[in-house]
């Protein structure tokens, strides 16, 4: 029956997307990229190659998922790597990754695309990363005796494996051969009910963003924007983090440079921002340009590049912390800098640490972002502090990775 109700509520799933691609960019996408797939990948794939394949719900279990691929990718070079996304805001943003040999959309959790799935691939292991359990896919790699791992999972006691109505995914869990999760009460969590295999490997997020601060290389514009000034690095904001550092920027007095990097770029938002500002402000793209163009404000029009401004800045505000929940806080941390953010942090684990430890400060309002970021700018002591046990924080927590990578190697 829960396999029947399973099915239906994936079908009405599919039917929703549909309607929705009528009218929605990235559900058009989800429905595009699924055309014709399984022939695709037939033909992509050759059929005596031996293939790791790895899943990533979207962009941020790919960053989790990153590390893993590299150091396999070293470990193992005679191995193809097969990456596949469920959303398109993971697949559209990597599909060019130069870290897999083959990258694709996953079909949809029918038991017929898992069965063509997998007679294509014939993958010699299967990673998922953090979240995703799809049943007819775990179902057929146990079929055909394909290992499946989990590799940085986290756990809840309100998720449905925990409750009384939940056998159903709790033997979609059982199908793993081994889960790697990010803390002890995950675990614990899953010895309650009985999945004796799995262990604490901590969260490769940790790895992959300390591999980028020690990569990062100057950025010879951005350098010469601050000059020799504070730089407060606002990276991926709403408008609602936006309102509050717009009326800081707007009163502050404090000599200080700002880069914001929001999290939507497209025009009409960047020419809000820039009007709403009092002070001179410049996008990269015209600096790019003309570098020598002077301006307090610098704003950042394209993708992918805020992991590396956190180089160059003293104070990280992250965004997304009056919304749905903050975006990346280990970035800036790894820095060494004080982190801000708005209050939905709380389901976050790093965030929740690194609060308690004094690395991170969220506010609640802009009576709480003005006094946090003025003792920030003014006390060196207060920003020293803050800032050492963030790095600190990151270094205690690296080879997460290393522990997966040996767990598969000897498998």
């Amino acid at each position: 029956m829960s396999l029947i109700i399973y099915g239906i509520i994936l079908r009405v799933y599919r039917l929703g997307i549909c309607v929705a691609s009528l009218f929605n960019k990235k559900a058009r996408l989800w429905i595009q990229g699924r055309k014709n797939l399984i022939i695709q990948i037939k033909k992509e794939i050759g059929t005596d190659e031996k293939i790791i394949w790895v899943h990533c719900a979207s962009l941020g279990e790919f960053e989790q998922g990153r590390p893993v691929i590299e150091a396999l990718r070293k470990n193992m070079p005679s191995c193809k790597i097969l990456l596949t996304f469920f959303s398109p805001s993971g697949y559209e943003i990597r599909k060019n990754y130069s870290g897999a040999d083959y990258i694709f959309y996953l079909p949809l959790d029918t038991g017929k695309n898992a069965r063509e799935f997998l007679q294509a691939v014939k993958p010699t292991a299967a990673i998922f990363v953090k979240y995703e359990f799809w049943y007819h896919y775990l179902e057929e790699l146990k079929k055909n005796n394909i290992p499946a791992y989990l590799v940085s999972g986290i756990f809840r006691k309100r998720q449905w494996f925990f409750r009384w109505y939940g056998a159903f995914f709790r033997n979609v869990l059982r199908s793993f051969n081994f889960l790697f999760v990010q803390n002890q009460e995950s675990a614990r969590l899953l010895k309650s009910i009985g999945i004796l295999q799995c262990s604490v490997a901590g969260d490769t997020r940790f790895d992959r963003v300390y591999d980028i601060a020690m990569n990062a290389k100057p950025n010879v514009v951005v350098e010469k924007f601050a000059g020799r000034k504070k730089v407060i690095v606002a990276g991926s904001t709403w408008k609602q983090d936006e309102e509050l550092l717009i009326k800081y920027i707007n009163d502050s007095e404090k000599k200080v440079r700002w880069i914001i990097a929001p999290h939507e770029i497209h025009k009409e938002n960047i020419l809000r921002i820039r009007k709403e500002i009092e002070k001179s402000s410049v996008t990269y793209s015209a600096l790019t340009e003309n570098p020598d163009i002077r301006a307090e404000v610098l704003i950042i029009d394209n993708v992918g590049m805020l992991s590396s401004l956190y180089r160059h800045g003293n104070i990280a505000y992250v965004g997304g912390g009056f919304g749905k929940g903050i975006h990346n806080i280990l970035e800036p941390a790894t820095f060494g800098m004080p982190v801000v953010f708005g209050p939905n942090y709380k389901k976050f684990r790093e965030a929740c640490e690194l609060v308690e430890k004094g690395g991170a400060i969220p506010v609640n309002n802009y009576s709480d972002l003005k006094m946090i970021l003025d003792k920030l700018i003014l006390e060196t002591e207060a920003h020293r502090k803050a800032g050492d046990i963030s790095k600190e924080y990151i270094k205690n927590n690296l080879g997460s990775t290393q522990l997966i990578v040996d767990k598969l190697l000897n498998n």
